[in-house]
């Protein structure tokens, strides 16, 4: 299941810091993250955003001012953070949590030049696909 990987760290601490927008978490081997908002939200694991197969991403912009609005344990093995946005529906597992804080830096530079292979703005509000929708909401 995910999130559960034999041997994989367990969080021993999480605390939402609703100013600077950033999600800290400790895990049992001792490593610590500051996940801003806007990176968990545009790195959601949700259909939404991942698609339902590669390829299929959706580039999230004007997430920048993001905020959570709610926090649910989904299990032992994740959490389901409501986004400021309307955005609820990505299941965090411990292990990508993990994955989110210990490759940020590279997230954001991916982040980054898909922006600019796009021709979009950071900052600039999300286009609806037209007749875009996806079931698994």
């Amino acid at each position: 299941m995910a999130g559960l990987q034999a041997g994989a760290p367990a969080p021993q601490d999480i605390t939402v810091h609703s100013q600077s927008r950033v999600l800290e978490i400790s895990f049992s081997d001792g490593a610590s993250f500051r996940i801003p908002f806007e990176l968990m939200r545009v790195y959601s694991p949700s259909a939404e955003v991942a698609g339902h197969g590669p390829g299929q991403e959706v580039l999230q912009t004007g997430k920048r001012e993001v905020t959570l609005s709610g926090l649910e344990p989904v299990g032992n093995y994740a959490i389901q953070p409501s986004f400021s946005d309307g955005h609820d529906t990505g299941i965090y597992s411990w292990d990508y949590l993990y994955f989110l804080g210990s490759q940020q830096d590279k997230l954001w530079l991916d982040y980054n030049a898909r922006l600019t292979a796009a021709g979009v703005d950071r900052d600039a509000p999300m286009l609806e696909k037209a007749g875009s929708s996806c079931a698994s909401h």
